[in-house]
Order: structure tokens, then C-alpha cells, then sequence
């Protein structure tokens, strides 16, 4: 008991002793490299070029309205996969040979599933009381879940092969072609009319059903002929398996994204609100799509090594301080300079009050501090799916659901879209620190007070860098050099350790 309440005391910093290098932690750097890269080229033009650009014309009241239809049909995108994405990710990781079974019958229950979603959705619009336009946005934002929805299967089993090359390929496919067919509609004048938010999500909808095209193309080359047809037993065995994952999955969106939806429904002014939070919460995606790849490629990887009983701890520890120690820079440095980076991405002062960049910046320090939560959630929450400790999982997941819609009815009507911030980190960090302890508690993690000790002193070191740099004049300077020193940093006290990762990648 002493040693496990030990471990809780350091839950979210808890890593594992360093072992040696492994064939699978060469496979993870040398993908994520290329991973990192890809998306380093193609998303943040995207999200800043783009997306904050599409803002700026129609402006956060239009906007605001997408954001929120979007969340609200991502929330209920559970329907269109119940699970069956993860779940196939882990099998086919650890059971190669059932590739072309699955693929031949899971492919039917998509479609059929994708009816099924469809259905709720509208249901729940109607009764929800949206009107005329928001459903017809919405018809179209439902074909774009389950375009998504259809890739990401279709990618889960590329990746359960290890493909991984061919899958960072993939995974920014989608938002190149968006970036072609946006940048024809915004930057020249061939329709001869202003840019409107119907033709953003019209948009989505020819690049998403272009990818999930190739995608399928792509999976066929390497299964072979498939011959599609729908089990009835296969289906709900398979279903009995996946169902876990599914509630998993419906809980966690709940807690993150359920936020923009309550705004638009329970305030006057809803979707101005859900605009503003908007502005902030798009650098919060934009940061987080790093997990998001780090999980990608984390839990076939995870699965593997535990169906084999290989030794995790290393790579538990190599995964969390090349995610953390970014995680920690930028959170930190976008918390120091919040207002300066509002003002920049808002090139349309027209459409947004001083008062309201004042908010978003607010909402955006409260943000990118539960991005550190996020971040760890990608690490130990992706360790415990592999390892099937699903029910736990799902505990957790509801009492963080509980949290933030709690949080939500509570602050909303007297903060606004800044107590949805506030909900969304103290939903964040909880959810973190749960995972984390289970992770201690199930995986039998060993602690590494030193790289602990080295995380807490980094932490001080990034708030003084901070601190020091807000006395320069130019912000854009000062807030580079915060960033470049800090980075410096970690190097210098080894928490990410240069010569360690060449060596993985040379395969010594």
C-alpha cells in the first residue's frame, strides 16, 4: 500500500527507467520524425492560414455557428464507429492474419452504422429545436464525420501492419487537398462573391471523400481482392468487443466538445460566445494534433509489445518527454504571451471587439494549460487502451464527463465562454491524473525521481525564461527567445537526450 500511495504522490510525472533501445523504439522516432514534419508543414498552414482566415471574413457570429454544429455532430460521431476503430488498431496489431476477415465484414457495418448516425443526429437536431440553416450545415458536417470516420478505419488497419510511413502519408492527405480547393475559393475571385461558411464545409466534403478514395485504394494494395458481405455473427461478436471502446470514446467527446454546444444553447448570445471560444480553442487544436499523432502511432506499438510481454517501461518514458517537454514550452510561453498572439491571428478587427480578443486570450492561457493534461491523456490514456484496462477507463472518462458538464451549467451563466475554459482545464488535468495513477497501478510502472527532479527544474527554468523575456521591447522577439532557450534547456540537463535518440535511429 505504501509503495502504490508512493506512486500516486508523483501520478502525472511518473516515468520508467531507461532500458536498452529496442527495434520498435527505432520504428516510433524514425515515424514520428516523419510524422512531426508532415504535419508541421501541412497543419499549421491550415489552422493559421486557413482556418483563422475563413474567421476573419464571415466573422465569430457565423462562425461560432459552424464551431458549434461541429462539435455537436462530433459528439455523437460514437454512432458512426462504436469502437470499432481502436479496437481493430490493437487486433490487427497483434493479429495480422485477420486483415482481409475484418475489412470484408467491417466495412458493411460502417455504412450501416453510418444510417444509423445519421438518424440520431437529425433526431437530436429537431429536438433540440435547430433550425432550417443549422440543418442543412449539419447534413453536410454528418457526411463529413462519417468520410472521417471511414479513413480512420481504414487507416487503423495500415497502421496495425506497421505501415506507418504510408500512414503519416495519409493522415495529412485530407487537409492538403482542403488547402488546394479553400485557397482557390478565398484568395481568387472565381465564384465573384464573398467567402461564406457553407462553402468552408462544402469544401471539407470533396477532400474528405477524395481521401477516404485513395485511402481505400491504398488498403486494397496491401490486402489483396476483398470480397465485402455482412455476418450477422460476426457482426455482434465483434460489436460485444468494441462496445467498451465505444462508451469510452462517447464520454471522452462529451468532456471535449460538449462545451461549444452549451454555449450556443444555454446563453442569448450563444453563438458569439461559441465564436470567441472558438479564436482560442483553435490553437489548442492546432498543439494537440502532436498527441494525436504520438497516439497514432503509441497504441499498435503499445499492443504489440504487451501481447509479447516486452519490457514498456523505456518506451513509456522515451514517448512521454518527447511529448511533455514540448507540451511544457508551449504552454507555458503561449500563457505569457496570450494577448500578443490574439491580436496577431486576428487580422479582421472589425469582426471582433478589443474586449472580445481580451476574452479569447483569456480563454486561450486557460487552454493551453490543459493542453498539459491532454498531452499526458495521449501518453498513459493510450498505454491503458493497449493494455485493455478499458472498464477503468470508462469509469474515468464518466466521472470527467460528470465534471465538465457540471462545471459547464455552473459557470456558464456567469463567466460565459471563459468558465467553459475553466471546466474544460479542471476536466483536463482530472482526467489526466486518473489515467496516470491507473497506468502506476496496472502497467507497474517504476518511478525515475531524477528525470522528476530534472521536469521540475525545467518548469521553474521555462517561468523565469518567461519572466525575463516580457522585459524586451518586441514581443515576437522576446517570445522567441523564451521558446529557443527553453528548448536549449531541456537538451543541456538531457530531459530529451540527442545522442540516446541518434543512437535508436542508427539502430545501435
Amino acid at each position: 500500500m505504501y509503495k502504490v500511495c508512493s506512486k500516486i504522490c508523483y501520478f502525472w510525472l511518473t516515468l520508467i527507467k531507461p532500458e536498452k533501445a529496442t527495434r520498435l523504439k527505432r520504428k516510433f522516432i524514425t515515424n514520428l520524425l516523419l510524422l512531426l514534419f508532415l504535419n508541421v508543414l501541412i497543419k499549421p498552414f491550415w489552422i493559421f492560414g486557413i482556418d483563422r482566415t475563413v474567421q476573419n471574413i464571415v466573422g465569430h457570429e457565423s462562425y461560432g455557428l459552424y464551431f458549434s454544429l461541429l462539435s455537436f455532430s462530433m459528439i455523437l460521431n460514437i454512432f458512426l464507429d462504436l469502437g470499432i476503430t481502436n479496437f481493430n488498431n490493437k487486433n490487427i496489431a497483434q493479429h495480422q492474419h485477420l486483415l482481409k476477415k475484418h475489412i470484408s465484414n467491417i466495412i458493411g457495418i460502417k455504412f450501416i452504422l453510418a444510417g444509423v448516425y445519421a438518424l440520431v443526429c437529425t433526431v437530436a437536431a429537431l429536438i433540440i429545436g435547430f433550425k432550417d440553416v443549422e440543418i442543412h450545415l449539419l447534413i453536410f458536417l454528418v457526411l463529413n464525420q462519417f468520410l472521417i470516420s471511414f479513413t480512420l478505419y481504414l487507416r487503423s488497419n495500415i497502421s496495425g501492419l506497421h505501415l506507418f510511413r504510408t500512414d503519416s502519408l495519409l493522415s495529412v492527405l485530407d487537409r492538403s487537398l482542403m488547402i488546394a480547393i479553400c485557397s482557390i475559393l478565398l484568395f481568387t475571385n472565381i465564384t465573384g462573391h464573398q467567402f461564406r461558411i457553407e462553402w468552408f464545409v462544402y469544401a471539407q466534403s470533396a477532400a474528405y471523400l477524395m481521401t477516404s478514395i485513395i485511402t481505400f485504394g491504398v488498403l486494397l494494395a496491401h490486402s489483396g481482392k476483398i470480397k465485402f458481405n455482412f455476418n450477422r455473427r460476426f457482426f455482434m461478436v465483434f460489436l460485444k468487443k468494441s462496445y467498451p471502446y465505444a462508451f469510452l470514446i462517447l464520454l471522452m467527446s462529451f468532456y471535449n466538445r460538449i462545451d461549444s454546444v452549451m454555449l450556443k444553447q444555454m446563453l442569448p448570445n450563444g453563438h458569439e460566445q461559441a465564436g470567441i471560444y472558438a479564436y482560442a480553442f483553435r490553437l489548442l487544436d492546432a498543439v494537440s494534433m502532436f498527441g494525436v499523432l504520438f497516439a497514432g502511432l503509441l497504441l499498435p506499438i503499445f499492443a504489440r509489445m504487451i501481447r509479447h510481454k516486452q519490457e514498456i517501461g523505456s518506451m513509456v518514458q522515451i514517448a512521454f518527454l518527447l511529448l511533455i517537454v514540448p507540451a511544457l514550452i508551449i504552454s507555458l510561453s503561449t500563457g505569457f504571451y496570450n494577448l500578443e498572439i490574439m491580436n496577431l491571428l486576428t487580422t479582421n478587427p472589425d469582426q471582433i471587439s478589443a474586449s472580445d480578443i481580451q476574452l479569447s486570450a483569456s480563454i486561450l492561457r486557460l487552454l493551453m494549460v490543459s493542453f498539459l493534461g491532454i498531452a499526458t491523456t495521449y501518453i498513459f490514456g493510450t498505454l491503458l487502451t493497449a493494455n485493455g484496462s478499458i472498464r477503468q477507463l470508462n469509469w474515468m472518462a464518466l466521472v470527467g464527463m460528470g465534471i465538465n458538464v457540471g462545471l459547464n451549467l455552473i459557470l456558464i451563466p456567469e463567466m460565459q465562454a471563459y468558465g467553459s475554459a475553466w471546466a474544460s482545464l479542471a476536466t483536463q488535468l482530472f482526467t489526466a491524473l486518473a489515467q496516470t495513477i491507473l497506468a502506476v497501478i496496472f502497467l507497474k510502472l517504476t518511478i525515475n525521481y531524477r528525470v522528476i527532479a530534472k521536469l521540475v527544474l525545467f518548469i521553474a527554468f521555462v517561468f523565469l525564461a518567461g519572466i525575463l523575456s516580457k522585459q524586451i521591447s518586441n514581443w515576437v522577439l522576446g517570445y522567441f527567445i523564451m521558446i529557443t532557450v527553453s528548448a536549449l534547456f531541456a537538451f543541456l540537463i538531457r530531459l530529451i537526450n540527442l545522442k540516446a535518440l541518434s543512437e535508436i535511429i542508427q539502430n545501435k
